[in-house]
C-alpha cells in the first residue's frame, strides 16, 4: 500500500462495473478510507492489441496537493500492463505522466485521430 505526502495510506483499485481505477484514502486515525479520485477507462481490441484507453483523472480538490494523482496513475498503469494491455493516454494527467516517464514507452500506443473516434463513439 502507497502512503501519500502526508503519510496516509493511499490505495488503489480496480472498479470494472465502472471502468476505472479508484484511490481511497485513509485518515490518520485509521477511520474508513474516502475516495478522493479516479481515472477512468475504457477497453477496446485493435488490430489484435487489447488496449485501454485512458480518458479522464479527476482527485477531490480536498486531497489536492498530496501526490494521489501520481499514485492512482502509476499503479493503474502498472495493472494495465500486467494483464497484457496496452495503454492509451488520452487524458492529459495519463499523458503528462507517460512524458515524464519514458519507461512506460513499451507499453503505449500513441492517440490517434482514429482512437479519439473510437473513443468518443464508445461513451455515446
Amino acid at each position: 500500500m502507497a502512503t501519500d505526502k502526508t503519510g496516509a495510506q493511499a490505495s488503489v483499485t480496480d472498479n470494472p462495473a465502472e471502468q476505472r481505477y479508484e484511490i481511497a484514502v485513509s485518515d490518520a486515525g485509521g477511520g474508513t478510507p474516502a475516495t478522493a479520485g479516479f481515472t477512468a477507462y475504457r477497453d477496446r481490441e485493435a488490430n489484435g492489441v487489447a488496449e485501454r484507453v485512458f480518458f479522464h483523472t479527476e482527485v477531490g480538490e480536498e486531497f489536492g496537493g498530496r501526490g494521489l494523482g501520481t499514485i492512482l496513475i502509476t499503479e493503474a498503469l502498472d495493472d494495465t500492463r500486467a494483464h497484457g494491455r496496452t495503454i492509451v493516454g488520452v487524458c492529459p494527467m495519463v499523458a503528462a505522466f507517460l512524458k515524464k516517464h519514458p519507461d512506460y514507452a513499451d507499453a503505449t500506443h500513441p492517440v490517434t485521430p482514429e482512437v479519439l473516434t473510437w473513443l468518443q463513439s464508445a461513451l455515446d
